[in-house]
Order: structure tokens, then C-alpha cells, then sequence
């Protein structure tokens, strides 16, 4: 809602209680200090946000053991913050420590492997290094289908990372056949009535608005809102944005 004093003044509350209600060596205790990190970021203070994002980091250290893989998230959310500050250099080597601890806590076959190569791969897409963003969705993607079974829809995620590069990079026809892989994953594994069916036909829509094809792009963005019609009560607040693609 946009209100950040309120949402600190709540998360400063739940910070106050869970520090009386749990011991010193609790890992939970870190949740209140990345979420202020969090509102802090979305406000812009980049400053307050990293500073209680290392508050939280050092509580992950002190209460989990150095083969938990939680005690990569810290890291992530770091990088994150330079990453919006457009301090690349240091995301990248925040995310490779958040790497470096999730394949020492996590076995080989592990899907959570995938997420910091992804995280290093938008950064490399936010600096328009593209071959190097395709190169590590690639590593995600080889992860992910080596760890999730062939019905799982979370094996669409990275074609449509690299999808979405293709279309930074105005590689159109690349990021529709990936685009198409996406859809193509998620009809397979989810049921008709699940409105995450619709994300695949907006993201298609949006590359064929990028290239000027815009009888197609309403096109899709049409098949987007009838999935979302079919798949969330009237009273869901989702069923307005394939309106809001539709008027753009």
C-alpha cells in the first residue's frame, strides 16, 4: 500500500516481541530486521536497508550452523540492495557468497541450487551483460531439470529468464520460442484452472507489443485475461491486470 512508516512501526513491534519471547541464539529473531530491510529499500535507503540486512546476517550466523543453507539469504538480500543501487560489482560478489553456501549445504540434486545462479544472472541482465545473464539462467536451468521432476511448473521459470533477456536484448523470435517452452511446461503441469496459466501469454504479448505487432500482442494479452477470468473469484484483485496490459 505504499504506507512505509506504518509497515516499520509493525515490523519494529514484531522485532520487539520476538526478542523477548526468544532465546539470543534463535534464528527467527533475523525475520524482523530483513523485513525493515526491506521497506527501507523500497523506500530508497539504501543506506538503512543494508544496515539491517547485516544485522540479520549476523544473527543467521550466530544461531544456524555453517552447513544451513538459510544462512546464504542474508547474502541474497544484500546483493540485492547494491543491485538497485547499481553497485553490480558488489551484488555479484554477494550472490556468489550466497552460491558458495548453498552448494555446500545443499546436495547436488537439490533444486535450491538454481537460485543464486538466477540472482546472478538478472544482475548481469540489469548491467547488459547478456551472454554472461544466459550463460548462468542456463546453469539454473540445467539444475532445475536435473532436481525437479518432468511435471513440475517450476521447470518453466528458467526459460522464461532467458526469455525475458532475448527480449532485452531485441532477439525477438528467441524470446517468443522460450516464451513457448514456458507455456508449453505450465499447460503440462498445471491444472486448467490455475491462473498462473495466464503469466506465459502476458509475457508473450509483451514481447510481440516490444517488436510493434500489436493485433497479436492484444491477442495474447486476451487469452491471458481468460485464463485469469476462469481461475480467480470476481472479487480477486488479479483479474485486473491483463485489463491494465490490454489498455497499455
Amino acid at each position: 500500500m505504499g504506507d512505509h512508516a506504518k509497515a516499520l512501526k509493525y515490523h519494529e513491534k514484531a522485532r520487539e516481541i520476538l526478542e523477548k519471547s526468544l532465546p539470543p541464539t534463535h534464528p527467527d529473531r533475523a525475520v524482523p530486521y530483513s523485513s525493515i530491510a526491506d521497506v527501507y529499500n523500497n523506500m530508497g535507503d539504501h543506506a538503512k536497508a543494508l544496515e539491517y540486512h547485516e544485522k540479520a546476517r549476523e544473527i543467521v550466523e550466530t544461531s544456524l550452523p555453517p552447513t544451513h543453507p538459510d544462512r546464504a539469504v542474508p547474502y541474497s538480500s544484500i546483493a540485492d540492495v547494491y543491485d538497485n543501487m547499481g553497485e553490480h560489482a558488489i551484488a555479484l560478489e554477494y550472490h556468489e557468497k550466497a552460491r558458495e553456501i548453498v552448494e555446500k549445504s545443499l546436495p547436488p540434486t537439490h533444486p535450491g541450487r538454481a537460485a543464486p545462479y538466477s540472482s546472478i544472472a538478472d544482475v548481469y541482465d540489469n548491467m547488459g551483460e547478456y551472454a554472461k545473464a544466459l550463460e548462468y539462467h542456463e546453469k539454473a536451468r540445467e539444475i532445475v531439470e536435473k532436481s525437479l521432476p518432468p511435471t513440475h511448473p517450476g521447470r518453466a521459470a528458467p526459460y522464461s529468464s532467458m526469455a525475458d533477456v532475448y527480449d532485452n536484448m531485441g532477439e525477438y523470435a528467441k524470446a517468443l520460442e522460450y516464451h513457448e517452452k514456458a507455456r508449453s511446461i505450465l499447460e503440462k503441469c498445471l491444472p486448467m484452472t490455475d491462473p498462473d496459466r495466464a503469466a506465459p501469454y502476458s509475457s508473450i504479448a509483451d514481447v510481440y507489443d516490444n517488436m510493434g505487432e500489436y493485433a497479436k500482442a492484444l491477442e495474447y494479452h486476451e487469452k491471458a485475461r481468460e485464463i485469469v477470468e476462469k481461475s480467480l473469484p470476481p472479487t480477486h484483485p488479479g483479474r485486473a491486470a491483463p485489463y491494465s496490459s490490454i489498455a497499455d
